[in-house]
């Protein structure tokens, strides 16, 4: 899965782009007989976009450059072997991104003056996504979940078990281990810790290891927040926890020998965790717009809320997936015109304020219509 940051957002939702903007999403498949449709299934969607700018009026020479570089993409061999459960491209005169994330998207072509975001924002809102770190001395993993799907991350440049982090190893005499359980192919099972008791020597290896593992975290997570659900054996909770420094570690973990669990278990274990979490977040946002109501510090209005977004003025909102509000954004003069359906030129205004009120430090929960307070176009709370 590929990691969302915020300079990556602005790039490219946020700073104005050449020319049109191409916005792709589809289904993509990790594994299995399946993967051979994705690169065809995205070359038709390049045919799709390629004729609409033909309707546009964009010359021939002109939609060949633009192509030039999500072509690449489509003949890269390695890029397709590497995906999640949707890939999500952008592309312009003057910028590509693309992200692989475990959302399953329905095929979608826009094509507009900026990029299209709203498919994404459940990924990146504030009740978006977790993660679970799991971490025995032997194996140490990192994954991305959501509410429906779990996704593992690929670390680098962290040992990825206690005998990567100390080569030269730590004397047995320090460890409580057994050895006899057998494994599925016969013979033993590595070392693993057990009891509620380790060396003083050990301990501080084991700290050190997770000073290590913490720091590639503070450096590959997202900039939100996240939450942070560790699976281990007992012994090792307290040690990791003091050495975190992620602000969004849960207190309550998974307990026993993450080895043994499959990425759906640990999902579903950590999942139990976080949802009440999620759902707790996104009912004291509601009670605090209820309670500001009337009092100047909350809007439902578009026009309103677009503008308090460019100033970084919300401190978070609700907006209701699968709705558009269409219109024209201008916003080096800060003005902005709805308009009752799409013109040429326009651009989801919903989209826009909920991926500016990201960039600027607010929450954004993205919820079914019928979840927004009073059941309102959007529904936001202001700084000031």
């Amino acid at each position: 899965m590929d990691r969302i940051n915020l300079d990556r957002l602005r790039r490219a939702f946020i700073d104005r782009h050449f020319g049109w903007c191409v916005s792709l999403y589809m289904p993509t498949h990790r594994a299995g007989k399946e993967t051979e449709q994705d690169p065809i299934r995205f070359k038709n969607l390049l045919r799709q976009a390629q004729e609409r700018l033909q309707a546009k009026g964009m010359r021939s020479a002109q939609i060949q450059d633009l192509f030039n570089a999500p072509q690449r993409l489509l003949q890269d061999p390695s890029f397709w072997r590497k995906q999640s459960d949707g890939l999500a491209v952008f592309f312009s005169e003057d910028t590509l991104e693309f992200f692989r994330v475990p959302i399953d998207f329905p095929e979608l072509i826009v094509v507009s003056d900026r990029f299209h975001a709203k498919p994404l924002l459940r990924q990146l809102t504030s009740d978006g996504t977790f993660h679970i770190l799991a971490v025995s001395q032997n194996q140490l993993r990192l994954l991305a979940g959501t509410r429906d799907t779990v996704d593992e991350i690929e670390l680098e440049d962290v040992p990825l078990n206690l005998s990567e982090a100390f080569p030269e190893g730590i004397p047995e005499k320090q460890l409580q281990f057994h050895t006899g359980t057998r494994s599925t192919s016969g013979g033993k099972r590595a070392a693993v810790f057990h009891g509620h008791e380790l060396g003083n020597e050990t301990k501080n290896r084991i700290r050190q290891w997770f000073r290590r593992v913490d720091k590639s975290l503070r450096d590959l997570l997202p900039e939100g927040s996240s939450p942070l659900v560790l699976a281990a054996v007992d012994n090792l909770f307290p040690l990791y926890k003091e050495v975190n420094t992620y602000p969004w570690l849960m207190d309550e973990g998974i307990p026993g020998n993450p080895e043994r669990m499959k990425p759906d278990e640990l999902h579903q274990k950590a999942w139990a965790i976080v949802e009440p979490v999620f759902k707790q977040e996104r009912e004291d946002g509601a009670a605090r717009y209820r309670q500001l109501a009337g009092t100047g510090q909350t809007t439902a209005e578009v026009t309103e809320a677009v503008q308090a977004a460019l100033h970084g003025r919300i401190e978070l909102v609700f907006v209701p997936v699968g709705v558009q509000v269409w219109g024209r954004l201008d916003p080096e003069a800060q003005t902005v015109d709805v308009h009752k359906s799409h013109e040429p030129g326009d651009e989801d205004i919903l989209d826009f304020t909920a991926i500016q009120t990201l960039l600027t430090g607010g929450r954004v929960y993205a919820v079914s219509p019928e979840e927004v307070p009073d059941q309102a176009p959007l529904a936001a709370v202001l700084r000031y």
